[in-house]
């Protein structure tokens, strides 16, 4: 038995056809078919029922797939630790990143990577959670900043917290909500358009139970987008009410183009943000780097 036999295993498990895995494979289909019957009559047994078009695993065979995955995967591991170590430099890393690190990070991170470590490879990837966590999985992605709210724990997952940020209601600096110099309601904030990323689950729900069934966001915004950017121009030319992370409207506060927007009964909502990498997996040395300036910059 070789890592090959197991690989081998693995791509009929994973296609149920012997033609499309010796094809992902790269092989004949008889020297597929070779691989598997060595692989069998080392444990002494069959693995794959061959019937009809499609080829299933045998009870054994599901239970060798598990282990077979389990052990591919950390030869793959160890394979990468020694080219990192062979390389003697960084490294390279890609990053997946939810609505606001993507706000807080993405553009500093990349400024600060061309100024001053311009040889390492650096890829920034915005997107939906359970995309990205399908990236991390299949290793296309080696880290992520998202919404903890929007994982689930799982052993294959580390998921580190990080910092908790202020949210907020936000509004340009000559909105007529202001003029009354004091806090606003829920009902007199819902006269204007509300915008704001898709919100999680336990974000709707402590929305309704601050200012009532009204703010349920599924009915109460009106502009939704995953881009914060876009939210943040959007309110500084329009009577549109942003709710989010206040520090992504950070610098528009201070030049004095928008303004946070106090309400009644207070908002005190944060978001929480998670470090996410697959647990065990072996990191590049630039990914210190990035570990580093989230600590930094992921801040109110």
């Amino acid at each position: 038995m070789n890592l090959r036999h197991l690989e081998h295993l693995l791509a009929v498990a994973e296609t149920g056809s012997f033609s499309r895995a010796a094809e992902q494979q790269h092989l004949t289909q008889s020297a597929l078919s070779r691989s598997i019957q060595t692989l069998e009559e080392d444990l002494g047994a069959r693995l794959i029922d061959r019937s009809g078009k499609r080829n299933e695993l045998t009870p054994l065979g599901q239970a060798v797939a598990v282990r077979a995955r389990r052990m591919v995967l950390e030869a793959a591991e160890l394979r990468r630790s020694a080219e990192l170590l062979k390389q003697g430099d960084l490294g390279a890393i890609r990053i997946g990143l939810g609505s606001g690190p993507g706000a807080l990070l993405m553009t500093p991170f990349l400024i600060h990577m061309a100024q001053h470590h311009p040889d390492v490879q650096v890829s920034m990837s915005p997107g939906a959670t359970e995309l990205q966590l399908m990236q991390l999985r299949q290793r296309t992605l080696d880290a992520l900043v998202i919404d903890v709210r929007r994982i689930a724990p799982a052993p294959d997952l580390a998921i580190e917290n990080l910092a908790e940020l202020r949210a907020g209601f936000v509004c340009r600096s000559g909105h007529p909500l202001l003029q009354a110099g004091g806090p606003v309601s829920f009902e007199e904030l819902r006269r204007y358009p509300l915008a704001s990323i898709p919100l999680s689950a336990e974000v709707a729900h402590r929305l309704v139970n601050r200012f009532g069934p009204r703010a349920d966001p599924q009915q109460a915004v009106s502009l939704r987008c995953d881009d914060i950017a876009s939210l943040i121009a959007t309110v500084k030319a329009s009577d549109a009410v942003y709710l989010g992370i206040l520090a992504a409207a950070g610098a528009g506060i201070a030049a004095g183009q928008l303004a946070e927007l106090p309400t009644e009964p207070p908002l005190a909502i944060g978001a929480r943000f998670a470090f996410v990498t697959l647990a065990g997996r072996t990191e590049a040395p630039s990914m210190g780097l990035f570990r580093q300036f989230v600590a930094e910059r992921l801040r109110d």
